[in-house]
């Protein structure tokens, strides 16, 4: 056997190692705590791949429009956005998909979502990720990044503490267009903001550079669908129709935070702490949660495939080596941001995946909300940068499309 033909197979041993643990998980997961989990796992192995092959995230696309006025990040967003409105509330207004109950994420507006989502912005610059940016960059070897999931999940579980005084600040009630407006005039009114936001960046665009940016020239070859990378544009439908599956399979939009509380809470009482008395692990199926399997949690069946599926990617890509000479300063913007990004996220009712994409493809009023605060948050935080990390090396903490 050629050196090449050597060489191609040792590429392929760790992501076809870690492709057949995720598919392994999912049936034992399927197997123990029903068939709809174990599919929601591969499920989530696909996010961390159009994740990470298109690397298609939040953080990087806010603060390049808001350094640089480049908007073809934040296009993108719309684009999925746009696709998500569509498929969601038909099945939303019906109450039912293919058969089975389904509800969006729909919150109250007020203190705690303004609060909590400025904050996650500050946490997206500083922690260098978002909530699926932390995980598919994490996941795809990204060594600073578990520092920053890591201390998300610290942030998470304080959010827990205090989240019943938070709850008790004024709030308007909850508001969905799906409701207000009609399915129909909720879609219109979704689409038209839609276009405002990226008709926006287009001007701004053009304004600082005379023309929009050029879309990078991608290989036409087939390989590239295994090594990537991915057009954004491919990413954007993507994510939006794996959305929809997890809206069929679980009955809800995707979430990714709900389960670093969980985590948290878990990891407390390991270490002898009790939160059952916080008023966040009092409600049903918070406390419910609490008491089951870890593994039984949707969320976190996810967010583990997420990892695994960038692993895959990474790996395919060729690109999996974790770097674990982190300058100080670096690590102490991960331990800062993932706190702010944790703590925001229970504040808000979510993050950009459960409340910005979830909450505005749920026809949720606070979806809006939380999207105007946490882009308030992020001007600020990339303000903040500079104190840790110098000239370029601001730009390195957060991998590309993270």
């Amino acid at each position: 056997m050629s050196e090449l033909a050597l060489t191609r197979r040792s590429r392929l041993a760790v992501p076809a190692v870690a492709a057949g643990a995720l598919l392994l998980g999912a049936l034992a997961v399927g197997a123990a705590f029903g068939a709809r989990i174990g599919v929601l796992m591969v499920i989530g192995g696909l996010l961390g791949m159009v994740l990470y092959h298109a690397a298609f995230g939040f953080t990087a696309a806010w603060r390049v429009f808001i350094t640089e006025r480049r908007g073809r990040g934040l296009r993108a967003q719309m684009v999925m956005l746009a696709i998500a409105v569509l498929l969601f509330f038909p099945a939303l207004g019906a109450g039912t998909l293919f058969g089975s109950p389904v509800s969006g994420y729909v919150a109250p507006v007020g203190v705690s979502v303004i609060f909590g989502a400025f904050l996650f912005g500050i946490g997206m610059q500083l922690g260098g990720g978002c909530a699926s940016g932390t995980l598919f960059t994490a996941g795809g070897g990204n060594a600073r990044m578990l520092i920053t999931l890591l201390f998300f999940v610290v942030g998470s579980v304080i959010g827990t503490a205090h989240f019943a005084w938070w709850q008790s600040l004024p709030a308007f009630q909850p508001v969905s267009l799906v409701q207000t407006a009609g399915v129909g005039g909720g879609i219109v009114v979704s689409l038209a903001l839609f276009a405002a936001i990226a008709a926006f960046t287009v001007v701004m665009e053009k304004r600082r550079h005379g023309q929009l940016e050029q879309t990078p020239r991608i290989d036409a070859g087939n390989q590239r669908w295994l090594t990537g990378p991915w057009p954004l544009l491919f990413g954007a439908v993507a994510l939006a129709l794996l959305n929809y599956a997890t809206l069929a399979l679980a009955g809800r939009p995707w979430g990714v935070t709900g389960a670093f509380a969980l985590w948290g809470a878990k990891g407390f009482e390991l270490l002898g702490g009790d939160v059952t008395g916080w008023g966040y692990w009092q409600a049903p199926g918070n406390a419910a949660a609490l008491q089951a399997s870890v593994w039984s949690d949707i969320t976190t069946v996810m967010n583990v495939g997420i990892m695994v599926g960038a692993l895959v990617a990474a790996s395919l890509a060729g690109r999996f080596a974790p770097n674990f000479r982190i300058p100080a300063k670096s690590v102490l913007a991960a331990v800062i941001g993932g706190i702010m990004l944790g703590y925001g996220a229970r504040l808000a009712f979510g993050c950009n995946i459960g409340a910005y994409f979830g909450g505005i493809a749920s026809g949720s009023l606070h979806g809006w909300v939380w999207l105007i605060a946490a882009f308030a948050g992020n001007m600020i935080g990339v303000r903040l940068r500079p104190l840790f990390f110098e000239g370029e090396a601001a730009r390195q903490p957060a991998a590309k499309g993270c």
